[in-house]
């Protein structure tokens, strides 16, 4: 491999040699300083640190939160593949054994001296405008609807620019053969296919009764309501969401079958259900909560009910969200390995009939936002800014990784509430659900 040098009194020179002690190994990527000097691998990315700025970010915030403010605020940049970048720096730390930066006391003094010399000592620089900032206590009532609406109340406009035509935020159900030629078309088809993967397994007829927890921009409540005749109570705790489904009610003519309610899942009245679907919304309830979450499920689905669970999950050993995707994306979110989940499903009286990971249909999934991403920039721009553009960039490339990479995973969870005599009304193979699925 072949490596870029300059002059070893240069910025970057002085900056690898703090980065490859904390890593125990050499620089995965080329690093380009504001003063123009550059070291490191000469193919692939560089990470480039335009400004001092950036370092004294890092002084004040090490790790994941300070390298994220830093890249957000656009003090550091990649010329290069993001997602190149962030996979040979996950590459490193897993198969050359290369540990998490861990600063000592010693280290931090080493760091402060480079950054002396570097001219980048100073007073703490401002939290980028784009990071939450929760109040309160951890998963009350207000705190989770400010938690939801930083991520979800963004506004209608930029979801519609980013998503296809079913506005499902979620992980889509891809064919086998794959399209990039029609990112906009195949995404819309996987979505609808999810969609109606999981009415069937929910055994949705004409007149059933859904509840939709955490329905986003009703893709589920008016995928069923239209194509399966359901009555269906959608729920959540975005207003935008809320407006969006409302009026897309009032277009289609389902105010007879659908009634969209503005609430926390906390405050749900009646039950009786025939069915209750929640599609990655349980992370956002909190570990501590899910219990009376499930149990939540379990009280509101009458017997002989189904429950369909799609969330995400992490790795036995794998950190989940991380710093980041804590502080910008889903603030409060926590995910667990798939068997917890399980296990507190069938602990609050519903039998776990059916799992099915979709982990690689999400690798496509986030892939098709990120083109739309991409080949819409200028319009994210002008419509939310650069910063939290360049937040989306970083979140959907790194999510994809994730996901990539087995450190995170997504699920379909289906169970049922079995009637008093044991029956659960389940078919004995679920080989129909997915006969001729519908992606038109």
């Amino acid at each position: 491999m072949s490596t870029v040098r300059t002059a070893r009194t240069g910025a970057a020179h002085r900056l690898a040699a703090l980065v490859e002690d904390a890593l125990g190994g050499p620089l995965p990527v080329r690093l380009r300083a504001w003063d123009g000097s550059e070291t490191g691998p000469a193919e692939g990315p560089a990470v480039v640190v335009r400004s001092r700025r950036a370092l004294r970010r890092l002084l004040w915030q090490p790790g994941e939160l300070g390298l994220a403010q830093a890249y957000v605020t656009g003090e550091l940049d990649i010329d290069g593949d993001l997602a190149d970048g962030l996979r040979r720096m996950w590459t490193a730390t897993r198969e050359r054994r290369l540990h998490p930066p861990r600063l000592s006391l010693a280290d931090r003094v080493r760091a402060a001296g480079t950054a002396v010399r570097l001219g980048a000592v100073g007073p703490r620089p401002a939290t980028p405008a784009s990071q939450a900032r929760l109040r309160g206590g951890l998963h009350t009532k207000s705190r989770d609807r400010a938690a939801i609406s930083h991520h979800y109340d963004l506004s209608n406009d930029f979801y519609r620019l980013l998503l296809d035509e079913t506005m499902a935020y979620s992980c889509g159900l891809w064919p086998e053969t794959y399209s990039d030629a029609d990112t906009e078309t195949d995404a819309a088809g996987a979505q609808r296919a999810k969609l109606e993967l999981i009415c069937r397994k929910l055994g949705l007829t004409d007149g059933s009764r859904l509840l939709d927890i955490g329905c986003g921009w009703g893709s589920l409540t008016l995928y069923a309501a239209e194509r399966h005749k359901t009555r269906v109570t959608a729920v959540t705790l975005a207003g935008e969401q809320a407006a969006h489904v409302r009026g897309q009610v009032r277009e289609r003519g389902l105010a007879d079958r659908v009634e969209v309610i503005c609430q926390d899942y906390r405050d749900i009245t009646g039950g009786d259900y025939d069915a209750v679907s929640t599609v990655e919304m349980g992370e956002h309830v909190g570990d501590a909560e899910y219990p009376a979450f499930a149990a939540a499920l379990h009280r509101m689905v009458r017997p002989g009910g189904r429950v369909l669970v799609q969330q995400m999950s992490r790795g036995r050993n794998a950190p989940g969200g991380g710093a980041f995707i804590e502080a910008y994306i889903a603030p409060d979110m926590h995910m667990r390995p798939l068997g917890e989940t399980v296990q507190l499903l069938e602990d609050a009286g519903l039998e776990v009939r059916h799992v099915e990971s979709l982990r690689e249909h999400y690798v496509r999934t986030v892939a098709a936002w990120h083109r739309t991403l991409e080949q819409r920039w200028d319009a994210f721009v002008a419509l939310a800014g650069e910063e939290t553009a360049r937040v989306w960039r970083l979140y959907l490339v790194g999510g994809a990784l994730a996901f990539e990479q087995r450190r995170m995973g997504v699920d379909q969870i289906l169970s049922v509430r079995p009637t008093a005599e044991g029956v659960s009304g389940m078919p004995a193979t679920p080989g129909e659900w997915y006969e001729r699925l519908d992606r038109s």
